[in-house]
């Protein structure tokens, strides 16, 4: 198996499962001995799902040669969030508390993929409780481009085994940007669907209101392949929707002429760094030499949301972890034990000011949807984060605020998001930007990546990675 195979994207390596150029055992294995050489270094994969793996690829393989094909991620590997429960294999969600948690059923959305035939290699690490830093304890992944640089924060271990070849997509979650960043750090397309559209059944809850699942891919076809599978009404999970779930891969074959892509000039250049800027500005180029609308817009100020967030969030995560903290408070480390700390200590009146505030960002949010169809921001102002600037966190709360601009607004209002690579800083970083839809219109996020990246081939990029261990 060549490394180029590594770094097909998900569809097209679907489209060679199916025609039976390839067999799905033959990707699992190449796949699992690629995890064996590389992940020593990166500490993608916190449990390695080999056997089972492999006994999905044999029955991915039997099915379709006797002519019954789940569709496009039937014997594709791929990696989930550990988060997730999967049936008989622990389930951490990044804790120590939580480390011998073995669910006896999987998630609503494991179970989805796995209907669908996908082939699960493992469990991806992730921070404490998917909050915003790994447990004492814990190894956190390193990025495949350069160790030196952020990988991204708590679905970090599932970018950085989808951008070094060790599956071909993976599931995460994002409640302030944890898709949107680790998606932009290590090059790849990630989708945040709006609030509701997936279930979050057997999702370790960060903050529940907050919380949204979704794929890491290579490509939005691939992100939408995902999407049309573990998208949909769950009995189980009460607050997912009814509504239809469109045909994505559908979508990502449309064009985007005429399409009406809003964007805000004052905000997108708001202390963004110049490259970005660049990113932005060559992305614009792109779509309205596609036949896309490009329309002035004036965004509504986001300076209370941001501010909101964090509370909201710990009084969520403080509901979330009231059956472990504080009575197994020593277990816990030092940021997220704060965080649920400040959340009991927050009032009802504070808290229920935020959520109204909530409602009045969203209602002006929906509102400005009435007249465009995208909206294009940056993922965040600053350049390519490094781990030196990551480290300085702590003491810089208006470089947190500055780093959540353009992602917790949206989950605050639930609105859905897609991150696209779009450049590289001059040391060769990935850079990417964001469009943001209407509620539950994830199709029209789908149709425009596509569009942009059948023009472009910044998604194609990837890192070089080898081991002495790999042959």
């Amino acid at each position: 198996m060549t490394e180029a195979l590594h770094y097909l994207e998900l569809t097209e390596l679907a489209a060679r499962i199916k025609a039976r150029d390839i067999s799905a055992l033959e990707v699992t294995r190449a796949q699992l001995g690629r995890i064996d050489a590389l992940d020593r270094e990166l500490s993608s994969y916190v449990h390695v799902m080999a056997e089972t793996a492999i006994a999905a690829a044999e029955a991915a393989d039997a099915e379709i040669a006797h002519g019954r094909y789940r569709g496009p991620l039937h014997g594709v590997p791929v990696a989930l969030k550990d988060l997730f429960w999967t049936k008989g294999i622990p389930t951490a969600a990044g804790t120590t508390v939580h480390r011998n948690f073995c669910p006896g059923d999987d998630a609503t959305v494991v179970r989805r993929l796995k209907d669908a035939g996908a082939v699960v290699l493992g469990k991806v690490q992730l921070t404490e409780g998917a909050y915003s830093d790994h447990h004492p304890l814990v190894t956190p992944p390193k990025n495949p481009w350069n160790a030196a640089y952020w990988p991204g924060i708590s679905s970090s271990g599932a970018a950085v085994a989808t951008a070094a070849g060790l599956c071909f997509a993976s599931l995460g979650s994002d409640t302030g940007g944890s898709i949107r960043w680790p998606a932009a750090a290590n090059g790849l397309t990630g989708l945040k669907p709006s609030w509701g559209r997936i279930s979050r059944h057997g999702a370790f809850e960060l903050a529940a209101t907050l919380d949204h699942v979704g794929p890491i891919a290579r490509s939005a076809a691939d992100a939408g392949a995902l999407l049309s599978v573990i998208a949909g009404h769950d009995s189980n999970d009460p607050t997912s929707l009814c509504d239809p779930v469109p045909d994505f891969l559908a979508a990502a074959a449309q064009d985007v002429r005429g399409l009406r892509i809003g964007v805000d000039a004052a905000w997108n250049n708001d202390d963004v760094e110049v490259t970005t800027q660049r990113v932005l500005a060559d992305a614009i180029d792109v779509f309205r030499s596609l036949g896309a609308d490009i329309v002035d817009v004036k965004f509504p100020d986001v300076t209370q949301a941001i501010a909101d967030w964090a509370p909201n969030c710990a009084i969520e995560a403080a509901v979330a972890h009231e059956a472990t903290y504080p009575a197994r408070k020593g277990e816990y480390g030092p940021i997220l034990a704060a965080v649920i700390e400040a959340g009991r200590a927050l009032s009802a009146l504070d808290y229920q000011k935020i959520l109204l505030r909530r409602l009045a960002l969203r209602g002006r949010v929906v509102a400005l949807f009435e007249t465009i169809d995208v909206l294009l921001i940056p993922v965040h102002p600053l350049p390519p984060v490094t781990l030196a600037m990551i480290s300085t966190l702590g003491d810089r709360p208006d470089l947190i605020a500055k780093l959540q601009r353009y992602t917790c607004p949206f989950d605050m209002t639930g609105h859905p998001t897609i991150t696209l690579p779009g450049g590289v800083s001059a040391d060769g970083m990935p850079i990417a930007f964001q469009l943001v839809a209407a509620h539950l219109d994830e199709a029209v996020l789908v149709r425009s990546g596509a569009a942009f990246q059948r023009a472009t081939s910044w998604h194609r990029r990837h890192p070089s990675l080898t081991s002495r261990r790999q042959h």
